[in-house]
């Protein structure tokens, strides 16, 4: 063979050796009987974007070790986030259990603009992802086993999301801020415009800096043209047959979350768990009892 021969010859072979680096095609698919190896089964986190109406949601998941399939919880933070749970979601994970946290659209760093509506859709987005087979597969979780659990805000987003979506199999509120609810109240004492200025007014006390696209008042004329759709009780006839988590604290909240878990009952729902904690709205000096609290509801879920 000469000189300009063997040259292409080597040319040729480099480019098949890049073309097999770079092609997740040629990598040889696991063999029949093919047992996991101790990285494939030890738990690990995951971050990702979740596509949602043209944006990407920032996000992580807590894989629980073990081949699995996994049965998954999605973790919602309230409003606007300060409190995140991510010790409840490592607890989570300890049990065998996936934990998906993620940031609705328009906060804290999420592209898009933050709305209430907004983070109900977002919900359903991050549903629809973990369905994903392949995404199913990496992360070894079962689609067919995901609990929305959500503090504040994010419990008044588990109970709208799972209202529209009967394969959620259970939902968990803990200190849930009824937001139609908060504004019917409101408006038993004071006219529309006044009780929507109110309602904004207690959305700015909250703190509006990691919400991004929004203002207090356009966030209260959104609940006031919702109240009476977005109030807790009205969604107990779509949940009467789900197995539902109700949390309480000292936080003021209470009677709307009891007001929602007795509807539950009226409405012929058996499986309805409430609990209630002597402490502030982000349980501060009770996080042990709030996860044990967590983790034995999720224990008694049915396989």
């Amino acid at each position: 063979m000469n000189k300009h021969a063997r040259q292409g010859l080597l040319a040729v072979c480099f480019l098949l050796s890049l073309t097999c680096i770079a092609s997740p095609q040629t990598q040889p698919a696991p063999a029949a009987g093919h047992r996991p190896s101790a990285a494939e089964k030890r738990a690990s986190m995951e971050t990702m974007g979740i596509p949602s109406h043209g944006q990407r949601m920032n996000a992580l998941v807590y894989v629980a070790a073990g081949t699995g399939p996994h049965p998954a919880v999605i973790l919602l933070h309230g409003f606007p986030g300060n409190e995140r749970n991510l010790d409840l979601a490592q607890d989570i994970r300890r049990a065998g259990w996936d934990v998906l946290y993620f940031n609705y659209r328009g906060s804290w760093g999420t592209p898009g603009d933050f709305s209430f509506s907004h983070g109900i859709e977002d919900v359903a987005s991050a549903l629809a992802y973990l369905r994903q087979p392949a995404v199913a597969r990496k992360l070894r979780l079962d689609p067919a086993r995901i609990v929305l659990i959500g503090h504040s805000m994010g419990g008044f987003m588990a109970i709208q999301a799972a209202a529209a979506d009967p394969r959620v199999r259970a939902i968990g509120v803990i200190s849930g801020g009824d937001l139609g609810g908060e504004y019917q109240h409101l408006r038993r004492d004071n006219a529309s415009a006044d009780a929507t200025r109110k309602m904004a007014a207690a959305l700015a006390d909250e703190g509006m800096a990691p919400l991004h696209g929004c203002t207090p008042d356009g966030l209260a004329q959104q609940v006031a043209a919702h109240a009476a759709d977005w109030v807790f009780t009205a969604k107990a006839p779509a949940l009467k047959d789900r197995n539902v988590l109700v949390v309480t604290s000292d936080d003021g909240l209470a009677n709307y979350n009891d007001a929602f878990a007795d509807a539950l009952r009226k409405a012929g729902d058996g499986h309805v768990t409430t609990t209630h904690l002597a402490t502030d709205h982000a349980y501060s000096d009770m996080r042990t009892e709030l996860s044990k609290t967590v983790l034995a509801w999720l224990a008694g879920l049915a396989p």
